[in-house]
């Protein structure tokens, strides 16, 4: 049994409450929390303050994150405290923390007491952006770590000294205080670090492979296929029995992929890249695509193929193209330039956005929750993640580091470790 509690001052020795002592004056401590889990004592120090990054976007066209301390609040009944141990930077996450900036120009902001990098913003993107002017804005969309103290409700106790994921939109910290509907609970040993990116990745690959049930596919395109999203998705359908044509972007992605027992893996930088993508297609039959791109012309040439193989497949002629409903939701934008097409795919044919929030609403809270445990079951093998960089609050507004995890390469994904 686990349990701990949100008092300040004075000693409480019932082992079904939780114990908070006010530490020595002059300690630098805020609170000592001692949480019984499984018949131990442990022991936290959570303090009053913590460091975090912050977002400010000010009309001078500059964007400076920065590192700065905050207030680490004591947890309501339904909240719990995080001693937030890892969260990694998604592409999701560079629009909050650098506002489309021209990030390779990032230069050393700080004011000597706490570092900050600063990036010149377009005029384009400083005017699209008025309603964050001069604000300080939270970043990171997820993180893990360990529960350390919990307000008196059952759902909050039953958190305390678990390792947990989270989603909240400030992951970048070291505590938060945060609603136990935020929190996924993770089995007993598991690395915080694994915990850290139980969200975004996970529950969009989870949430490609339902909207192409959901809509009557029966297989999908990726288009980032060596990145850990891609790698997700691949053991999902493999596990699943679901047709998948995964995109990369170098000949050794296509080895890499292959080795791990994708089928189908084309590379966009070949010369035979259009042909041996349609071969994919007859192989596959998938007709609904996911690309992390956004810019150029690739969402065409998806439609396009599709098309190709649809046609080839349809009864007879018709100007219209075939009947067939061709699908390709743009999910990320690492071009950041227009998406050009050529208007040959037929009129069944559909190109949107597609994000993970709103999907997760539209599938309703039960269906939600069956793919979260899915993650929290399969952490560290159909979910597990990979990075190649760790770095500290302070790292991260390293002008020299940001212009590297902000190029997003495969293979090189940061990780932010506030509490290093």
């Amino acid at each position: 049994m686990a349990v701990a509690g949100t008092q300040d001052g004075g000693v409480c020795t019932n082992s079904h409450h939780p114990i908070w002592r006010t530490p020595p004056e002059g300690s630098g401590s805020g609170r000592l929390v001692g949480v019984w889990f499984d018949g131990v004592m442990a022991s936290y120090d959570v303090p009053d303050r913590g460091l975090e990054l912050r977002s400010t976007l000010s009309h001078d066209g500059i964007v400076t994150l920065a590192v700065r301390q905050t207030d680490v609040p004591a947890p309501g009944d339904d909240q719990v405290v995080v001693r937030v141990d890892a969260a990694p930077i998604n592409p999701s996450d560079l629009g909050m923390m650098f506002a489309a900036g021209d990030i390779q120009a990032a230069l050393a902001a700080g004011d000597g007491k706490h570092p900050a990098v600063g990036v010149p913003v377009p005029a384009a993107a400083l005017a699209a952006q008025r309603g964050r002017l001069d604000k300080a804005m939270p970043v990171g969309n997820e993180g893990g770590g360990v529960v350390v103290a919990a307000g008196a409700s059952p759902a909050a106790q039953a958190l305390v000294g678990r390792a947990v994921g989270f989603l909240s939109g400030n992951a970048y910290a070291q505590y938060r205080t945060l609603h136990v509907s935020q929190c996924l609970a993770m089995a007993d040993g598991t690395d915080p670090a694994d915990a850290a990116a139980a969200f975004v990745n996970p529950l969009t690959a989870l949430g490609m492979v339902e909207t192409m049930r959901s809509e009557g596919h029966t297989a999908l395109i990726h288009t980032v296929g060596a990145s850990n999203l891609g790698l997700m998705l691949n053991r999902i359908c493999l596990d699943d029995g679901v047709g998948l044509v995964n995109i990369v972007r170098k000949p050794e992605h296509v080895q890499q992929l292959r080795a791990l027992g994708a089928q189908h893996v084309v590379d966009s930088s070949a010369d035979g890249f259009v042909d041996d993508l349609t071969d994919a297609l007859r192989a596959t039959g998938a007709t609904i695509a996911f690309d992390a791109i956004g810019g150029g012309d690739l969402a065409g040439i998806l439609l396009s193929r599709m098309e190709k193989v649809a046609g080839e497949q349809a009864g007879e002629f018709s100007r219209y193209g075939s009947d067939t409903h061709k699908q390709v939701y743009i999910y990320g934008g690492l071009d950041r330039g227009p998406t050009t097409l050529r208007r040959d795919f037929g009129m069944s044919w559909g190109l949107g956005g597609w994000l993970l929030t709103p999907f997760l609403i539209r599938i309703g809270q039960e269906a939600a929750d069956r793919l979260r445990k899915r993650v929290a079951d399969e952490i560290t093998t159909t979910f597990a993640s990979t990075y190649g960089t760790r770095l500290s609050l302070a790292d991260a507004v390293d002008p020299d580091e940001v212009k590297r995890y902000a190029r997003m390469a495969t293979g090189d994904k940061a990780l932010v470790t506030p509490n290093a």
